[in-house]
């Protein structure tokens, strides 16, 4: 146990770390918010995980997570077999991957980090959670024809990751225009104005957005199996407390009702 929590400590800190790095790459672009109602569908954390699986589990890890938690969110066994379990043979096994980090270094330059707690450890005190991070990294990839991967992101600009989704999303340009940098008239900067289609995906770009929804709520969920549970049983807590309390502040006044 002492070792798993260690492991899932640098993880962790391996994670901090590479968002660390990608804001200070100059990711200044502002984090669109996450819906947070896709946490509580079981529908969309179904689709989620298997977005998961189908795209980012071929690279990136989830190495302390087990097939079997996906019954936490309505799925069987049987389900998870036949639809989910491509790199594993049991349902009781960690979901990592067979990519060596010999050869992730020689394709992306770094081994892609592992996505068990990703959600956890990308929020920014000034720009949203990790949800809204990744929410909006997702979705903010376009194409650049000056990198070698062909691909450039708003959120994490140069990062090495392609957009393994472009056939849902499509491909899409991003239009820059260069403008004096307000804190300094004599600079000019090169200010972000929107994207262009250029190629349509298989999905439109609501359906998309919401796939995408569907993926973060999963990560996030994946940080904190338990949280929709801890939430639900803190309502409750919080109910009792303050039935507890009436009925104590009642209980105080009637004790000392006759010694006043």
């Amino acid at each position: 146990m002492h070792m798993h929590m260690k492991r899932i400590l640098a993880g962790l800190l391996a994670a901090l770390a590479l968002c660390s790095g990608a804001l200070a790459a100059g990711g200044g672009h502002p984090w669109d918010k996450f819906p947070k109602e896709r946490m509580t569908d079981m529908a969309a954390l179904q689709n989620g995980a298997k977005l998961f699986v189908n795209h980012c589990l071929n690279c990136h890890a989830a190495a302390y997570m087990r097939y079997n938690r996906l019954r936490d969110i309505g799925l069987t066994d049987a389900q998870i077999k036949q639809n989910l379990l491509f790199a594993s043979d049991k349902v009781g096994d960690l979901m990592t991957v067979s990519l060596s980090a010999k050869d992730a270094k020689d394709w992306f330059g770094a081994q892609p980090p592992d996505l068990t707690v990703i959600a956890r450890s990308r929020s920014n005190a000034k720009m949203g959670s990790g949800a809204d991070y990744i929410y909006t990294y997702m979705r903010t990839f376009y194409r650049d024809e000056s990198r070698a991967i062909g691909w450039n992101n708003l959120v994490y600009p140069n990062a090495a990751m392609p957009h393994v989704l472009w056939d849902l999303q499509g491909e899409q340009r991003a239009i820059f225009a260069d403008e004096k940098d307000p804190r300094d008239p004599a600079k000019v900067v090169s200010v972000f104005k929107g994207f262009e289609q250029t190629r349509p995906g298989s999905l439109s770009k609501a359906e998309y957005d919401l796939a995408m929804a569907d993926l973060v709520a999963y990560l996030q969920w994946m940080g904190e199996p338990a949280q929709n549970q801890r939430v639900r049983m803190g309502v409750w807590v919080l109910l009792f407390l303050a039935v507890f309390t009436l009925i104590a502040w009642r209980l105080n006044a009637s004790y000392w009702k006759d010694i006043k």
